[in-house]
């Protein structure tokens, strides 16, 4: 039950999808995700956001936007290696975008870090050594 509530955050089904009304449930109020914040100094602050990312001096980000699922061990392989991974989703289909979402959960699981959907079809993937602070609501501002 649990996971399938983090999988319907990380991946809602998107309002143009078709659905039988027996599928039909009431909305839950969005979770907005906070983290701990680390005893290490920040390396970036978003003022806009309130948003600190915190890693050691020789941490690094790496950025991607994979087009096939294939690609997601590549992003495994980064995680493995202590570097936080922003995924742009926006180029695989709906299916390989869920697989590719489904295996880095496994991936940052395995190594005690973090997932957290960012943006529409984007994800931050943290390891163990990367502590992200804030939050970002996925509404928008006109509800």
């Amino acid at each position: 039950m649990a996971f399938k509530k983090f999988k319907d955050f990380i991946a809602p089904i998107d309002e143009d999808d078709e659905y039988d009304e027996d599928d039909e449930v009431e909305e839950e109020p969005q979770q907005v995700l906070q983290y701990k914040e680390s005893e290490t100094k920040p390396v970036s602050t978003y003022e806009a956001t309130k948003s600190t990312v915190t890693a050691p001096t020789n941490a690094s980000m790496v950025l991607f936007e994979p087009r096939s699922f294939e690609e997601a061990e590549e992003i495994a392989k980064h995680l493995k290696n202590r570097r936080a991974c922003v995924v742009n989703l926006h180029r695989l289909q709906r299916e390989y975008a869920q697989r590719t979402i489904d295996f880095l959960t496994g991936v940052v699981f395995a190594l005690d870090g973090t997932i957290q959907k960012i943006g529409h079809n984007v994800i931050l993937c943290t390891p163990k050594n990367v502590n992200v602070t804030g939050d970002i609501s996925l509404e928008s501002d006109d509800d």
